[in-house]
């Protein structure tokens, strides 16, 4: 069953991710000095008492303006009061109540939503109280007074909104699958989670650096539960001043450490570029599942063999990706956006999956078979003794050999490529560790000495 959710809302500024920060006990919101940092709705896991909920961050509320991305920010505040049980309007307590707060009070009267109130900013509990009192006239309830920076009050606001929550439901909820959704900036990251989310759940514009935040949404698909991760757009960071944007690509690489398949989106029109294959690269290096989806394939003027021509090309500069399933989709039209499920799932499925070591060792025989390990010049031939997986997540291979030296990297990629033949893996990189004779001596030489020296 999906967590109760919480929403954050209030003007610019106010101090709404900083106290989404310390409601999750996270750093996961952005904070800065500058006004719509926060534009798209964000989701942090927190925690009170016994209770476990979802709290949401919000773009600052501006009524009164229609300027740029100001708009989609409502919109995404209306979407996220829709969904939330309860909502908590932040408000500045040192700057007093602002034609603003009462824009947004008188709002948020008109909807069918329970509201608390929390006044900011409020660093000295004698002062606060005051402070607090003067918002007594948005007609919202009791005002608490808070400091979001320092955890001052918060306490007393987190126990009114547990107050709100649903019953705790006795069953346990499955741990879904984290699906991250990353490429360079406007190849149509926001829109294809749009079009998989069947509603405006992230603000789509041609300018670059829209979505700041990493963007995490829950769904179900494929009878799994699965976190959608949408990153902002991953640049040189030489290129990227220190501020929002900075953070925001910061957060994108830590969201391919956590996910258990990358959605690698590359766009139709632009083709393979090299800032792509540097974010194709980071996901090879991380070891990470992987489907590589080719975007705003509704923009292409095509034959029958337009698509297969596409796909040899792009895989030509994404070769160390060669064991990613590509699909072609439009978010726009919403063109095989489903199918990314299934080849998602069957890449995760592939990335936890374990081979017993007589089966690696078929393979491996079969492989020697075929193409013999090479000889040195001075006439000593490589042996693959045997091989056995080590681990999971990538799927790991240690292969026992005579001489480590022997096998060149063209012989090495031969490998690999049977183990992949004959063990599939698809959608998940593979790696092979390759351990010598004078290793393993020196590995099991040094075990006995730590037994020798832990004994009394």
């Amino acid at each position: 069953m999906a967590l109760p959710v919480v929403a954050v809302i209030g003007r610019p500024n106010v101090g709404k991710s900083t106290l989404v920060n310390r409601l999750c006990r996270s750093r996961e919101a952005i904070v800065h000095d500058e006004p719509g940092v926060t534009r798209d709705r964000t989701y942090q896991e927190g925690f009170w008492g016994d209770r476990t909920f979802k709290v949401v961050d919000t773009g600052g509320l501006v009524f009164d303006d229609d300027s740029e991305f100001l708009p989609e920010i409502r919109e995404q505040a209306n979407l996220a009061l829709a969904e939330a049980v309860v909502a908590v309007v932040i408000v500045d307590g040192q700057a007093g109540v602002t034609a603003a707060d009462e824009s947004i009070a008188e709002w948020l009267r008109g909807q069918n939503r329970p509201v608390l109130l929390a006044v900011n900013k409020c660093e000295s509990p004698d002062q606060g109280l005051a402070m607090a009192a003067e918002f007594w006239g948005l007609g919202l309830g009791e005002p608490f007074p808070i400091s979001a920076i320092h955890g001052a009050g918060t306490g007393d606001l987190l126990d009114k909104v547990i107050e709100f929550l649903p019953p705790a439901d006795a069953e346990e909820t499955e741990e879904p699958i984290q699906l991250a959704i990353i490429g360079r900036p406007n190849v149509g990251k926001s829109s294809l989670l749009n079009a998989i989310c069947g509603e405006p759940r992230a603000i789509v514009s041609p300018i670059r650096g829209t979505t700041r935040d990493t963007i995490d949404t829950t769904i179900e698909r494929e009878g799994r539960l699965w976190k959608l991760l949408d990153t902002a757009g991953i640049r040189r960071r030489r290129s990227v001043s220190y501020g929002p944007e900075y953070f925001g690509i910061t957060r994108s690489f830590k969201a391919v450490e956590r996910s258990d398949v990358c959605v690698l989106v590359i766009d139709a029109l632009d083709g393979v570029t090299e800032q792509d294959q540097r974010v194709a690269g980071r996901i090879e290096e991380d070891g990470r599942a992987c489907v590589i989806v080719v975007n705003k394939w509704d923009a292409i003027e095509k034959d029958s063999h337009t698509m297969t021509a596409m796909e040899k090309d792009l895989r030509a500069k994404l070769y160390f990706l060669d064991w990613a399933p590509m699909l072609f989709t439009s978010a726009l039209n919403g063109q095989r956006v489903e199918s990314i499920f299934s080849l998602a799932m069957l890449a995760v499925e592939q990335h936890r999956r374990r081979v017993t070591t007589s089966v690696v060792n078929e393979v491996l025989q079969e492989a020697v078979s075929w193409r013999s390990p090479p000889t040195s010049r001075g006439g000593r031939q490589g042996r693959i003794y045997y091989g056995t997986q080590v681990a999971v997540r990538p799927p790991s291979f240690t292969l026992f050999v005579n001489e480590p030296k022997l096998f060149g990297e063209t012989y090495r990629r031969y490998v690999e490529r049977q183990i992949r033949q004959g063990l599939g893996f698809d959608g998940s990189p593979i790696k092979l560790f390759w351990r010598g004779k004078q290793q393993r001596d020196a590995e099991k030489e040094q075990a006995r000495q730590q037994a020798r020296s832990a004994t009394p």
